[in-house]
């Protein structure tokens, strides 16, 4: 029984401790403050400019009531426990979504193009080597000069 979890906890340690493991972990730890920097964008820097411009909107506060009861505010019905849309608050993580997704995308391009540059260096093959007589010949031929083997 000892001996069994004892091969358990070696099995999971070498898991947790791969490099890809760990990779993961530290992308979803960025990935977390990262999705906090870009809603709080959002909520106080993008959407109260266009809350202004549409009149005095705040996404925050807009909602549907599905019951029959009337409610002032979103606070007022989520207080009792009220079904409602909050299409407001939908708004506002639709726009968290598309600029976190529009960062991603952004950063990937950028990657990407690093990953290109670094590859200008390795050219194509223009040399192969006959199996035969193990000549190097160009990549384009069909017959090895030195010793006539069809490739």
């Amino acid at each position: 029984m000892i001996q069994s979890l004892r091969n358990f906890l070696n099995e999971f340690k070498n898991f947790a401790l791969r490099g890809n493991v760990i990779d993961l972990a530290i992308g979803i730890i960025v990935g977390a403050g990262f999705n906090q920097v870009v809603n709080s964008l959002v909520t106080n820097i993008i959407l109260p400019p266009i809350g202004l411009l549409l009149g005095q909107v705040d996404f925050s506060t807009l909602f549907i009531n599905l019951g029959f009861t009337k409610y002032q505010t979103l606070a007022e019905a989520q207080k009792v426990g009220a079904p409602t849309l909050n299409y407001g608050l939908f708004i506002s993580s639709l726009i968290s979504f598309i600029i976190t997704a529009f960062v991603v995308f952004l950063m990937i391009r950028w990657i990407t193009k690093l990953q290109r540059r670094g590859d200008k260096g390795s050219k194509a093959p223009t040399t192969k080597q006959c199996p035969l007589c193990f000549t190097n010949i160009d990549i384009r031929a069909t017959r090895c000069p030195a010793c006539t083997a069809a490739l």
